[in-house]
C-alpha cells in the first residue's frame, strides 16, 4: 500500500512538471532536450548500467512517450518494453471501461429489498421480485434481488421446506413411474414402465408392452398399490399418457 501511494505521488509530480513545461518557451524546452541528450550519451559511451526504473517511471514513460516521437530518446529501456506498457495501458483501461456485471441498483431500492426479506422471511428472491413488479413497477431480476437480500446464518433455512426435506420426510410414501424405450433384435419398439419406491430405492413394477395406453398404465399403478394405500405421492413427467384421467382415477386409491 505504501509503495502503490509513493509511485501514485511521483506520477502526480511528473505531471506537474509536464504542465509547468507547457508554460515555458519552446526555445528553453528545445535547449534543456539538447542538454539531457548530450548527458545521456556520454552515459552510453561509458556502458553505465542505468538503475532498473521503479513502477511510477514505468506508468510516466507509458503516458508521456505517447506525446512525442520516443524511439531515438529513451535509451534505458528497450522499445519493445515501451510497447509492451503501451498494450498494458491500453488492457487496464479498457477492463475498466467494460466492466463485467449489471449496474448497482439505487441504495433505496436495496433498502427496500432488505426490509421486505427481514418483514417477509418466507418469501424468496423469485417472490420478492414479483412483488415489486406487481405493485410498485419495479422490473428487477430475481437473481439481483438475492445478491441485496441479508444473508442468513449457515445451516439457517429460509422457513420453507427444501425438496430434498420434502423428499426425506415423505419418501415411504413416494412413487415414481416412467417408461423407456427398448429396440429388439427384429427391430421392434417395446415400451417398458417401470416404478421406483423413493423410500426403499428398489424397483416396485416392470411391465412391457407394445402399445401403451391410459388404461394399460392405470392397471399397473393398481398393481403396485394394492389394497394397502401406503402410498400417498406419484411422481411423473408431462407425458400424454398420464391424463388428467388416470390422475382423477389414480388419486382414489393413492
Amino acid at each position: 500500500m505504501l509503495q502503490l501511494a509513493r509511485a501514485i505521488v511521483a506520477v502526480a509530480r511528473d505531471v506537474l512538471r509536464l504542465a509547468v513545461s507547457f508554460l515555458r518557451s519552446s526555445c528553453a524546452i528545445r535547449a534543456e532536450n539538447l542538454v539531457l541528450r548530450k548527458q545521456i550519451a556520454s552515459y552510453i559511451e561509458r556502458r553505465i548500467k542505468p538503475r532498473r526504473p521503479d513502477p511510477a517511471t514505468h506508468v510516466s514513460l507509458a503516458l508521456f512517450t505517447r506525446l512525442f516521437d520516443w524511439r531515438h530518446t529513451v535509451v534505458n529501456v528497450r522499445p519493445a518494453t515501451i510497447v509492451r506498457w503501451h498494450r498494458l495501458g491500453w488492457r487496464i483501461f479498457w477492463r475498466w471501461k467494460c466492466r463485467a456485471g449489471r449496474p448497482r441498483i439505487p441504495p433505496e431500492l436495496r433498502r427496500l429489498i432488505r426490509r421486505m426479506a427481514a418483514e417477509n422471511p418466507l418469501w424468496g428472491e423469485e417472490r420478492i421480485a414479483n412483488e415489486l413488479l406487481v405493485k410498485l413497477g419495479i422490473r428487477v431480476s430475481p437473481r439481483t434481488v438475492g445478491k441485496y437480500m441479508p444473508k442468513r446464518p449457515p445451516g439457517q433455512p429460509r422457513g420453507v421446506q427444501h425438496w430434498s426435506t420434502f423428499l426425506k420426510n415423505h419418501a415411504k410414501a413416494i412413487l415414481a413411474c416412467d417408461f423407456f424405450v427398448a429396440v429388439t433384435v427384429t427391430f421392434r419398439l417395446l415400451y417398458v414402465f417401470v416404478v421406483i419406491e423413493h423410500g426403499t430405492r428398489r424397483l416396485a413394477h416392470v411391465n412391457v408392452t407394445a402399445n401403451p395406453s391410459a388404461d394399460w398404465t392405470l392397471q399397473q399403478l393398481r398393481a403396485v398399490v394394492g389394497d394397502e394405500g401406503a402410498h400417498q405421492y406419484l411422481i411423473h413427467d408431462r407425458d400424454k399418457i398420464f391424463s388428467k384421467r388416470l390422475v382423477s382415477r389414480s388419486a382414489r386409491w393413492v
